[in-house]
C-alpha cells in the first residue's frame, strides 16, 4: 500500500495555480520534546484535514487539466512531511526513550489519518476528474489513484471500516515488534576465557560486571566480531541462539497476527493471497514470477552452498587434526571457520582491514568519489541535531553552486538506537517549488575502522542517501527512493562495486590521518577471492529469507505457523536449523515494509549489475556518472523502474551479469 510520500513544502497558495514561495536555502530537521509531540501531532493532522477539505470543495470539470490539481495535492502532503518525516526518524534514533515512544504514538495517529484520507470518495473523485498532459503527470495521477484504491475507496462501507481497523492494527503490531528488538536490554555474561581470540581493541570497549565477566548485548559491532573471532564454540552457540531470540517469543505471536491480518486485507480486495495483492504494482507483478525467479536462484546456489560447507569441514578437520566426519559446521561456527579460512587461505583478517579503512577516512573517501562521479560537493555545517555526534552536510552542485539537498550522518551505536544500517528519506524534493531533499544515513559502525563488509555497507547506504539528495523530480511525492519496492535497492547495490575495485578503493589511503596502508593489487585479489568463496552461503541465505517471506503470504496463510515454516525451510539448507532459535521473531524486514519484498534485494541486484556494465573498466568516469545521475538518480519515481533502466542502458535489462555474479564468474 502506498503511504503518503510525506515531504515538506509551504509553497502553493490554496488557489491551485499560484505560488506562495520557493525554497532556495537550507532547511533542517526540527528538534522535538517528548511532552510537545502529542499536541503537535494533533495540530498537524488537523491542519492537513482543513487543507484537504478546501481541496475537495474546488469545482472541477471532467478532464480538468491535472497539473495544478496534482501540484496542490503534492503541496499539502509535502507540508505534512516537514513534521512526519522527522517524527519517523526520531522514533528510531532519538536518545530519549520517552521521545521515541511519543513519536511512535504519533505515527499510529498518522497511519489512521492516512487511511481516512485515502478512503475519502470526494478526494478520490477530484483526482479522477483530471486529465494529465504529459507522462510525469500521468504516472503521478495513477500513483495517487492506486493509493486510494489500495486503501479501499471503492469497497463497500463495511469492508472499508474493517480495512481501517486492519491497517491500524498492523501499524501498532509492527511498531511493537520493532520495539521489542530495539529496546531489548538483555546482556549476556561471558568469562574472560570465553573471549579468547578477540582483539584487545574489541575487549577494551566492553562493560564488566562485579565478577569481572564481560557483558555483551545485541548491537552489531559487538555480535559480529564475536561470532567470527571467539574461539569458544559453546560461547558462540549461546550468543547465536540468544541473538535469534532477541525479539522474544512475543514477536512470534505478533508476526502471526500480522500475517493473518494481511491475508484478511487481501481477501477484502478479492485476492487469493497477500502476495497477489502486494505485487500487482511491482516490477515482478505476481507471486508466480517471484517464485520462479527464486527457484532459479536456489537451483544455482544450493550446490555452491553445500560445496562451501564441505570446504569448511575439510579445513576444520585439517586445522584440528580430526577426521572430516567429525568436523561439524554449524550456524554458530560457520562465521568463525570462514574467518579462519580467509586468514589461512587468503591471508585476509577482517579485523586487520580496519587499519586500511579508518571510519573517518572512509567517509572522506566516500565523499570524494561521489563528488568526482556526480559533480557534487559536501559542505559541513553546524545545525541542531538529535545527538552530539550527528553530522550535517549541505550537498551542492559543483558546476552551478546550487544547493541540492541536505545530508545527516549518525554513525555510531548507542542504547535505544536503530540497530542496523539504513537511510531515511526524511524529506523529498520538488522542482516546482525548488524544495530541497534531506536524507539521514544511520549506521552502527566501529569508531576506529571498518572491515571490508562494513565498508560495502557504508557505500551501499550512501547510495540510498544520494538517490534521495540527487533527486530532481517535479513532485515531492515521487522524489528519491519512491520507486517500485523491487527496484529500490538497485542504485545502492550498484554503488557497492566502488568498494571492491582497486581503481577506487586504492585511493582511500589518501584520506587517512594518520597514514594507513594502501590497498594494492594483491589485497584486491584476495578480497575478490574471499567474496567468491562465500557466494554460495550468502546467496543461499538470501534466497532462504525471500522464500520464507513468500511462504508466509500464500493463500494458506491462516494455517501457517511462522516458526514451523522457518524450521522446515532452514532444515533444507546445508547448515540446517538450530533447535530453540527463533529467527522469525527478529526478522525485521518482513515487519517493517519489506513483507513480500525481500526477493527485491536479488531482483534489484539483477538491475544493479546490468546498469554497472555501462561503466565498463572505469568506475571513475564522470561522463557516465553524469548520465547515470540524470537518467536514474534524478528521476525518482517519475517513471516506471524498467523504463529508467532502458533509458540509461539503451536496451531492455537482462540477468546475465547477476547469474555470473552469484556463481563467481563475473570479472
Amino acid at each position: 500500500m502506498k503511504r503518503f510520500k510525506l515531504t515538506t513544502l509551504c509553497m502553493l497558495s490554496m488557489g491551485m495555480g499560484q505560488w506562495a514561495f520557493a525554497e532556495t536555502e537550507r532547511s533542517t530537521l526540527p528538534k522535538f520534546q517528548a511532552k510537545d509531540i502529542p499536541t503537535q501531532c494533533d495540530a498537524k493532522i488537523a491542519d492537513v484535514k482543513t487543507k484537504l477539505a478546501e481541496f475537495a470543495k474546488v469545482k472541477l470539470k471532467n478532464n480538468a487539466p491535472a497539473g495544478a490539481v496534482l501540484a496542490k495535492w503534492d503541496q499539502i502532503f509535502a507540508e505534512f512531511e516537514d513534521f512526519y518525516g522527522p517524527i519517523n526518524l526520531a522514533s528510531n534514533v532519538d536518545p530519549s526513550a520517552d521521545l521515541r515512544k511519543a513519536a511512535e504514538d504519533c505515527e499510529v495517529k498518522i497511519s489512521q489519518f492516512q487511511t481516512e484520507v485515502y478512503q475519502d470518495g470526494k478526494l478520490y473523485q477530484q483526482i479522477k476528474k483530471t486529465k494529465a498532459s504529459d507522462e510525469i503527470d500521468r504516472k503521478y495521477r495513477q500513483d495517487i489513484l492506486d493509493g486510494f484504491e489500495d486503501t479501499g475507496v471503492q469497497l463497500p462501507a463495511e469492508k472499508q471500516a474493517r480495512l481501517k481497523v486492519i491497517l491500524d492494527e498492523l501499524t501498532k503490531i509492527q511498531q511493537e515488534y520493532a520495539r521489542n528488538i530495539r529496546d531489548n536490554p538483555e546482556k549476556l555474561e561471558f568469562t574472560p576465557a570465553e573471549l579468547k581470540g578477540l582483539p584487545e581493541s574489541y575487549i577494551a570497549n566492553l562493560k564488566k560486571n562485579e565478577k569481572g565477566n564481560y557483558l555483551l548485548g545485541f548491537d552489531y559491532p559487538e555480535y559480529r566480531p564475536f561470532m567470527e573471532l571467539a574461539d569458544s564454540d559453546d560461547a558462540r552457540k549461546r550468543y547465536q541462539i540468544a541473538y535469534t531470540r532477541r525479539g522474544t517469543e512475543k514477536n512470534l505471536v505478533l508476526l502471526k497476527q500480522a500475517i493473518d491480518l494481511r491475508h484478511e486485507l487481501a481477501q477484502l480486495f478479492g485476492k487469493a493471497s497477500y502476495a497477489d495483492w502486494a505485487l500487482k504494482n511491482r516490477m515482478a507483478k505476481n507471486p508466480e514470477t517471484v517464485n520462479k525467479f527464486l527457484n532459479e536462484v536456489h537451483s544455482t546456489v544450493a550446490p555452491l552452498e553445500k560445496k562451501e560447507v564441505q570446504t569448511l569441514r575439510e579445513f576444520k578437520a585439517k586445522t584440528l587434526n580430526i577426521p572430516v566426519e567429525k568436523a561439524e559446521i554449524n550456524r554458530w561456527s560457520e562465521g568463525y571457520w570462514s574467518e579462519k579460512l580467509r586468514q589461512e587461505k587468503y591471508k585476509i583478517d577482517q579485523e586487520k582491514m580496519r587499519e586500511y579503512f579508518p571510519t573517518q577516512a572512509s567517509q572522506d573517501w566516500l565523499f570524494a568519489i561521489s563528488s568526482n562521479l556526480y559533480g557534487i560537493e559536501f559542505k559541513p555545517a553546524k545545525v541542531d541535531v538529535w545527538q552530539d555526534e550527528v553530522e550535517y552536510y549541505d550537498v551542492t552542485d559543483r558546476k552551478t553552486g546550487q544547493l541540492l539537498g541536505g545530508l545527516y550522518i549518525d554513525k555510531f551505536p548507542r542504547e535505544g538506537k536503530y540497530g542496523h544500517a539504513a537511510v531515511w528519506g526524511v524529506k523529498g524534493g520538488s522542482t516546482l517549488t525548488q524544495r530541497k531533499p534531506i536524507s539521514a544515513l544511520v549506521t552502527n559502525f566501529n569508531r576506529k575502522g571498518l572491515n571490508s563488509d562494513e565498508l560495502e555497507t557504508f557505500v551501499h547506504e550512501f547510495g540510498h542517501a544520494l538517490h534521495g539528495i540527487l533527486s530532481n523530480t517535479r513532485y515531492a511525492s515521487q522524489s528519491g527512493t519512491s520507486v517500485e519496492r523491487d527496484f529500490v535497492e538497485a542504485p545502492s547495490q550498484m554503488y557497492e562495486e566502488w568498494a571492491r575495485r582497486k581503481e577506487t578503493l586504492s585511493t582511500l589511503a589518501d584520506y587517512c590521518k594518520p597514514v594507513c596502508p594502501r590497498v594494492d593489487d594483491e589485497l584486491i585479489g584476495k578480497l575478490k577471492a574471499v567474496k567468491n568463496y562465500g557466494r554460495g552461503l550468502f546467496y543461499s541465505r538470501q534466497t532462504l529469507y525471500a522464500q520464507y517471506d513468500m511462504a508466509l503470504h500464500t493463500a494458506d496463510a491462516l494455517k501457517t505457523q511462522p516458526l514451523d515454516v522457518w524450521k522446515k525451510l532452514e532444515n533444507q539448507t546445508a547448515l540446517g536449523y538450530v533447535p530453540t532459535t527463533e529467527f522469525p521473531g527478529q526478522f525485521g524486514h518482513i515487519m517493517g515494509g519489506y513483507q513480500v519484498g525481500y526477493y527485491g534485494y536479488m531482483w534489484s541486484e539483477v538491475m544493479a549489475l546490468d546498469m554497472l556494465s555501462a561503466f565498463g573498466d572505469n568506475l571513475n568516469n564522470p561522463e557516465v556518472g553524469a548520465r547515470y545521475r540524470k537518467a536514474i538518480l534524478s528521476q525518482g519515481g517519475q517513471k516506471k523502474a524498467e523504463q529508467l533502466v532502458v533509458d540509461f542502458l539503451g536496451r531492455e535489462p537482462d540477468n546475465k551479469a547477476f547469474f555470473q555474479e552469484i556463481t563467481g564468474q563475473r570479472d
